[in-house]
């Protein structure tokens, strides 16, 4: 049996990148699940961007992930509260335009009834 620590990292994890492949298949509705209801997403222009927009943004298709290639994961467990800080490269079209970006994104999870979910990402270069 897992320690404690160990199943609230395995669960964290296990949601971060449920939330990547969820993105590359546009299921908006799988990635919806996997964040809290208040959860917002933090572009790189510093707009700070509501779970229900984002979502509805990547269904119009203004999102699109078309891959997620995680490099780089580092976890912070702190009772209840989880910060993960993950290096992807993603191919995605933003409005229209298609590029490869480095990002980096730190999201803190909480855990609630439902298990462990996102309630905000900070999105970032490296």
């Amino acid at each position: 049996m897992q320690a404690p620590q160990q199943q609230a990292s395995a669960e964290v994890l296990a949601n971060w990148r449920a939330q990547l492949e969820a993105m590359v298949q546009e299921d908006t509705e799988a990635l919806g699940e996997l964040l809290a209801e208040g959860f917002t997403l933090t572009h790189m222009t510093g707009y700070v961007q509501p779970k229900e927009e984002w979502l509805a943004q990547m269904r119009e298709g203004q999102f699109a992930y078309h891959t997620a290639q995680e490099r780089e994961t580092s976890l912070q467990l702190e009772g209840d509260r989880a910060r993960l800080v993950g290096k992807i490269i993603t191919d995605a079209t933003v409005y229209g335009a298609r590029t490869t970006w480095r990002l980096q994104l730190a999201v803190d999870f909480a855990r609630t009834p439902a298990g462990w979910l996102a309630a905000r990402t900070e999105a970032s270069t490296w």
